[in-house]
């Protein structure tokens, strides 16, 4: 059975009536050694004891280094966490689900591309209001995605009415979660988490908690050392007002960018959008030491700006454009060679002025990277086949029917007579014509920018949908 949470006094006191002394427990006035302590108070959920759970414990127990390079990592992040699961009244369990999920590593991406430390799939983290744009991912950011798995623990928590069952849903999803509890009903077989057919990556995610935490509740039985991590917060969170890059924000910190990026992982560019960002963690000692000497700056904050591209462009005329170095534009804003800049998408490039205006919100928000393939395309002349139609020459020629009647100004019904020479625009790259097929002479080539790409070889194609094959990821992130 879990813990009661204790009754706080607030507003006027009265006394407590005699039929409440059972449902009433009272609150400790010592406070927790140190923040391990905090959370082993707060343990609420039913243990798991299995062979899996010890095969777990064995695992860790035989890994101290690893264990160490975890929770040490976690000084940063758990106080927070744990004061976001207790105004919750949430198990304090959970403040160690991350150890499960990233090892507490905000960087982590998992190979069906969740991300951060509570490993958050694209679609979920949007279902949850976590940004994901050209400026910043949420999915990494301590505050929003703290308050986004929790949200979404208790949102199964309250749709399974069980905390395992809610931890197999995060990992799988409920959809899958649900399914496996009505298969086990329509058998009239029992419907608990060890109940249940899951995969073995779900069947293990208990148990590695359980594992976790029972180490936490003991870590002398496993031979294993905790870092002192003290029950007071690790951060403060500083507003800003103005865009500001990264590296001037840690130095007016006093902090290294490393140690700055470990608390604002979100960021995916050198400079913070105030419209999008408008809080920044720093150690607790160094928030009023940024606040000082920001007060005392004299220069611009902002080196880089947010440009929408107004229309579809080559890198190297975006470039000459903003006036920087092509191969700096690209690195800096992720742009492979030999792809066109869609119009709409927004880049990052130098601030021209001093005092140029900040980005608005719609951009620091929103802004997102559209490319397509730079297509050199050559003129080839081809010859039409003796009752060929146009759109039979086409599908022939593997072009669109639209793309072949509009480079030779010709109605899409129009009839064809043998031999006709029509103009066709293929791929630079593209192959030699296999034999048996019309003679096609080159006539010159062509460099087009088109707002849709230039339709791709078989080839191509094909490679193309085996390289963007969907990947085997969790259900639920």
């Amino acid at each position: 059975m879990g813990l009661r949470v204790p009754t706080l006094p607030g507003g006027q006191l009265r006394d407590i009536e005699l039929g409440e002394t059972g449902t009433r427990s009272v609150a400790t006035l010592s406070a927790p050694a140190d923040l391990w302590e905090r959370i082993r108070r707060g343990f609420a959920m039913p243990d798991l004891a299995n062979d899996l759970v010890r095969n777990q414990e064995q695992w860790y127990a035989t890994r101290p280094d690893y264990i160490g390079r975890m929770t040490e990592r976690s000084r940063k992040y758990l106080f927070h966490i744990v004061e976001e699961l207790e105004r919750r009244n949430m198990p304090t369990e959970l403040a160690l689900l991350p150890f499960i999920e990233s090892a507490f590593n905000p960087q982590a991406v998992s190979h069906a591309k969740a991300a951060g430390m509570w490993q958050f799939m694209p679609a979920t983290g949007k279902d949850y209001d976590l940004k994901q744009n050209v400026f910043r991912d949420d999915r990494r950011d301590v505050l929003a995605s703290t308050r986004a798995a929790l949200d979404y623990l208790q949102m199964l928590h309250g749709m399974f009415n069980d905390w395992h069952l809610a931890l197999a849903a995060y990992n799988w999803g409920q959809g899958s979660v649900k399914r496996a509890i009505d298969r086990n009903q329509k058998k009239g077989l029992p419907t608990g988490y060890e109940d249940l057919t899951m995969p073995q990556e779900t069947r293990m995610y208990v148990p590695k908690l359980q594992a976790v935490k029972n180490i936490v509740a003991n870590p002398t039985a496993f031979s294993a050392t905790l870092p002192v991590i003290e029950n007071h917060p690790f951060f403060d969170t500083v507003r800003i007002t103005r865009d500001i890059d990264v590296s001037l924000a840690a130095r007016l910190a006093e902090v290294t960018e490393a140690d700055f990026r470990a608390l604002n992982p979100s960021l995916h560019r050198p400079v913070i959008l105030a419209a999008g960002t408008p809080h920044i963690l720093l150690p607790w000692d160094n928030a009023s030491v940024f606040q000082r000497n920001l007060q005392f700056h004299l220069g611009p904050l902002a080196t880089w700006t947010a440009w929408a591209v107004p229309s579809h462009m080559r890198t190297a005329d975006i470039a000459k454009r903003v006036g920087m170095p092509e191969t700096e534009l690209r690195s800096l804003n992720n742009i492979p060679p030999r792809m066109l800049v869609r119009a709409g998408s927004t880049l990052l490039v130098p601030r021209l002025h001093e005092h140029g205006n900040e980005v608005p919100g719609h951009l620091a928000d929103n802004a997102q990277l559209q490319l397509q393939p730079e297509v050199v395309l050559v003129r080839r002349t081809v010859k039409a086949r003796k009752g060929e139609s146009l759109s039979a020459m086409a599908k022939r020629l593997d072009v669109s029917a639209q793309d072949l009647a509009q480079w030779n100004k010709l109605a899409a019904s129009a009839a064809l007579k043998a031999g006709q020479q029509l103009a066709v625009y293929t791929p630079r790259a593209a192959s030699a014509p296999s034999k048996g097929k019309a003679v096609v002479a080159q006539k010159g080539r062509k460099t087009m920018a088109p707002d849709k790409p230039a339709k791709r070889t078989a080839v191509a194609a094909k490679s193309s949908r085996k390289a963007n094959a969907p990947a085997n990821k969790k259900a639920h992130k």
